[in-house]
């Protein structure tokens, strides 16, 4: 996968990373702990995004990571949109134009997130995100710019409870297509194992 501009060009940016959630597939377990390929999701999230400029994690306190800024939407448990809006709210007003959105889930993402900066700093474009199997747009692996994903919160009657979907209709996302799997996420502990034997693979010689 390549975007317009090449991956090689490096882009500033800021990320928010998701790790908040019951976690019910799971059994309530903490999704953020949970290890695949020999480390919790939360951390192959962090390594995804540790060219950010600024990083803040959505989630419970227990979760924080050592010198990584930590914050929980109020009240909590309201999903996705006011997860990401919290962490918005959390990183310098002043940052990079460019926002990576990663949810914890996807130990991949760090495949493809130089391909989906360079897509979402192309010119006239709000922001990239991935798209994965059965054409499911990916809207927690994206990257957004920061002043459209601002607008988009502000239109949105309440972010409570409010869905991806709704967040992100009417910006002009361009979207790349996940050919290698590296969108797969960790919802049930068939997805776990899987992924985990995914990155034993890649990981053994």
């Amino acid at each position: 996968m390549t975007g317009p501009g090449g991956d090689a060009v490096r882009r500033e940016f800021d990320a928010v990373v998701l790790a908040g959630g019951r976690a019910r597939r799971l059994g309530g377990a903490s999704k953020p702990d949970v290890e695949v390929g020999g480390t919790a999701l939360l951390d192959h999230a962090l390594a995804a995004v540790a060219g950010a400029s600024h990083v803040v994690v959505v989630g419970p306190p227990q979760v924080a990571r050592p010198g990584i800024g930590t914050v929980l939407e109020d009240p909590p448990d309201g999903g996705p949109v006011a997860g990401l809006a919290a962490g918005l709210d959390a990183l310098p007003a002043d940052g990079p134009d460019l926002v990576v959105v990663l949810a914890c889930d996807v130990p991949g993402a760090g495949r493809v997130l130089p391909t989906l900066l360079a897509t979402a700093d192309a010119p006239v474009v709000d922001g990239a995100r991935m798209v994965g199997a059965g054409g499911r747009a990916q809207h927690l692996v994206a990257v957004y710019r920061r002043t459209s994903l601002r607008e988009a919160l502000d239109r949105l009657p309440a972010v409570h409870g409010a869905a991806m979907h709704r967040l992100v209709d009417g910006l002009r996302l361009v979207d790349v297509v996940d050919d290698e799997g590296a969108t797969a996420d960790a919802d049930t502990w068939e997805d776990v194992q899987s992924l985990d034997a995914a990155l034993s693979d890649r990981i053994d010689p």
